[in-house]
């Protein structure tokens, strides 16, 4: 009697291939490709902050290839969602510490095989395809501002290719204040179902017909994925490329010895790090293939020759090489290397090694680790304080040491002004401190300033100083004298004018007198 279909089994094969591309100096780019987990990671934010952030998502999601064999659909689309928001977390985390990787962050995209079903995880602008009964079905929509102009009809897909601000992304993971959580969609899953998991630098450049015609008909996954990410690289594509291949394949036998299995693939920049993925899924893993050729293109050849490369010599690709896990790298005496970067990983009593976030132990970790930063924070908040205070207060004593410095010197020396009218000498300078004079009267004289010339109030009022109190003393002595003399000769000036006006009052009265006896005896005559 034939096997029902649904109580057959579905296994999933993958491949990835990844490329720098023509153009970038470093891959930016992230992929996993493993028996039950595809992702890919688009990272961004300069040289080193788009690799960090991409190989951190994928660490992140690592996990889900082993949690989810057993798994129920519910459960690990929670788990894949919880995944990418710690990955958000530690991405957060991460660029607070080191500065420099400040503005980094990454897409997601991400599918996993449990119990019959895809589940997919997806935030940002890479893409995930579905091949199903030969028809290709594009199941993830760009969060990108492009497609939100298509969305609104602002613009048709085909002014979306060469809008200025394509590669504007609106959500990601990453430094950033905006939503993390990612979609998440549950798909029945069918043999012979074939997923691509591509960047933006691959499906930005090859239109989905060409995807569908590739996918259809190259049945061998890794030639299918190096021959999308050559296409790209001749189509002129300027970014990193990377392609990961999934199928779905039946077992008739699910108790069977020889069960479908595959080596995990890590590709791009989080297979820099493969003995953490190693420790993360608790099995070998392995770099993905490189690419054998497609750079030849014109666009290739001109970027060769601005850097100053043959443009004819093919680059020298790495070799693949394969990671195993702690337990392995122990026995084998290699050096135990068990850090994600970000995820804590635990190790529980069993032996199993886990950087699941949703495992209680490893969200206790994390929790610990939340906790240790935040007193750690604190610790440095109330040092810097401290510091703070004391800079504070050292300024404040060099200011009031200037201050008494200033003041004692002021006091050696003294002047001449106007107090209240009369002059005085004071004792410091004519000036202040933060309103405070630097000055007092210390004698008095019986000089009113209204009594002196004009030119001498200009100069009382600006204050006329001297080294010592003698010398001003001396000084109001001469003021003294000068106004004294200045008054005796306004004295004898008026006395002066006063004698002549009485002279000439006295002239004036002994002519009239004159001219009196004149009249009279020349009235006498007559007679």
């Amino acid at each position: 009697m034939p096997t029902s279909t649904a109580s057959q089994q579905l296994f999933m094969y993958s491949t990835v291939v990844s490329d720098v591309g023509t153009v970038r100096s470093n891959n930016q780019d992230s992929a996993f490709a493993g028996e039950h987990l595809i992702a890919i990671c688009d990272g961004m934010g300069g040289h080193a902050g788009g690799d960090t952030a991409s190989t951190i998502a994928i660490r992140s999601l690592a996990h889900i290839e082993q949690d989810n064999v057993d798994g129920d659909v519910q459960v690990v689309s929670h788990m894949m969602a919880t995944s990418v928001m710690a990955a958000h977390d530690a991405i957060v985390g991460k660029a607070k510490r080191e500065r420099r990787l400040a503005g980094m962050g990454t897409t997601v995209t991400s599918v996993a095989l449990v119990a019959g079903c895809w589940v997919l995880a997806h935030i940002g602008d890479s893409r995930a395809y579905l091949l199903h009964d030969g028809h290709l079905v594009r199941m993830t929509s760009d969060h990108s501002y492009v497609q939100h102009l298509i969305d609104t009809g602002r613009i048709s897909k085909a002014e979306a290719r060469n809008h200025p601000q394509r590669n504007v992304v609106m959500r990601v993971l990453g430094d950033f204040d905006i939503d993390s959580r990612p979609d998440i969609a549950i798909r029945k899953a069918h043999p012979g179902d074939r997923w691509l998991l591509c960047s933006d630098g691959l499906c930005g450049v090859l239109e989905d017909s060409t995807l569908e015609e590739v996918l259809s008909t190259c049945a061998d996954q890794e030639e299918c994925a190096q021959r999308l990410v050559s296409m790209a690289l001749r189509a002129g594509s300027t970014d990193n490329v990377t392609a990961v291949i999934a199928d779905a394949t039946l077992a008739l036998d699910a108790d069977a010895f020889d069960l479908p299995h595959q080596t995990p693939l890590v590709g791009g920049a989080a297979s820099a790090s493969l003995e953490t993925i190693a420790d993360i899924v608790n099995e070998p893993v392995a770099s993905a293939p490189p690419l054998r050729e497609g750079k030849q293109s014109p666009a290739a050849r001109a970027a060769a020759l601005r850097s100053g490369k043959d443009p004819n010599e093919e680059p020298k690709q790495p070799e693949q090489r394969v990671a195993q896990p702690s337990s392995v790298r122990e026995d084998n005496g290699d050096r135990v290397n068990t850090d994600t970067g970000e995820i804590p990983i635990v190790q529980k009593r069993n032996g199993r090694i886990s950087a699941d976030p949703n495992d209680p132990e490893v969200a206790k970790a994390i929790r610990n680790e939340h906790i240790e930063e935040r007193k750690t924070k604190r610790s440095r908040k109330f040092r810097n304080r401290i510091i703070t205070i004391l800079i504070i207060i050292l300024v404040l004593l060099g200011v009031a040491g200037v201050g008494v410095g200033t003041y004692r010197w002021s006091q050696t020396k003294y002047y001449i002004g106007d107090n209240n009218g009369k002059v005085a000498i004071f004792q410091g300078v004519p000036t202040s401190i933060f309103g405070a004079k630097l000055s007092h009267a210390v004698t008095d004289t019986n000089m009113k300033t209204s009594d002196l010339p004009p030119s001498w109030r200009e100069q009382l009022d600006q204050g006329i100083s001297f080294d010592t109190y003698g010398e001003a003393k001396s000084h109001t002595r001469l003021i003294k004298k000068q106004l004294n003399d200045a008054k005796r000769k306004q004295e004898a000036r008026q006395q002066e004018k006063a004698e002549a006006e009485q002279k000439a009052k006295d002239e004036a009265a002994k002519k009239a007198a004159d001219q009196a006896a004149q009249t009279n005896k020349s009235g006498g005559d007559k007679s």
